[in-house]
């Protein structure tokens, strides 16, 4: 397999490691609606149930990887690539990313989608990797069966995919970089 790493995209203003599941119920609205009214960025997008789902499928998540042995340290993951992918960066007015390395990415909380955790848990179709979590030990074989979606779905005109994606399940990981 390559020699991939981890890459974290964020806005430049913001800073890395910004994480809407960490906050309070009230702490996301009114930064949702914040970003909402701004209409500048791609999360500006979001339907107004954005967060819901998103801690149902980060729940879900969490019991498949913990099901195959994972140890995550919190209950709510830190998003990053798996290899580069230039269309995160259109996500962003002033984008930046951090790139964390393969071995600073402990397997036992470190847990992968093949695709964004949305579209991935939520797409109804006939492929093997949906409604799936990978460990890192797993994620090797899938690239070589599928590539990297980044890489033969750049425009999405192939479906969802177009990212492999890691979950960070502990902060000390991500503490370093931020």
């Amino acid at each position: 397999m390559k020699n991939l790493d981890g890459y974290h995209y964020f806005e430049t203003n913001a800073g890395p490691f910004r994480n809407l599941s960490s906050l309070s119920p009230r702490e996301v609205e009114a930064i949702s609606q914040q970003i909402r009214q701004k209409g500048r960025v791609f999360a500006s997008k979001r339907s107004s149930d954005y967060i819901t789902i998103r801690r149902e499928l980060e729940q879900l998540a969490y019991e498949k990887f913990t099901y195959k042995g994972g140890k995550p340290t919190q209950d709510y993951p830190h998003y990053l690539t798996l290899g580069v992918c230039p269309w995160l960066e259109t996500w962003y007015k002033e984008p930046n990313h951090i790139i964390i390395p393969w071995e600073a990415l402990p397997a036992e909380v470190v847990s992968f989608t093949y695709g964004d955790l949305f579209p991935t848990m939520r797409y109804e179709d006939d492929k093997s990797y949906r409604k799936q979590v990978y460990t890192k030990d797993e994620i090797g074989e899938l690239i070589q069966s599928y590539g990297l979606p980044q890489e033969w779905n750049r425009t999405g005109e192939h479906g969802p995919e177009r990212y492999i994606e890691i979950q960070v399940w502990d902060n000390e990981v991500i503490r370093a970089y931020r």
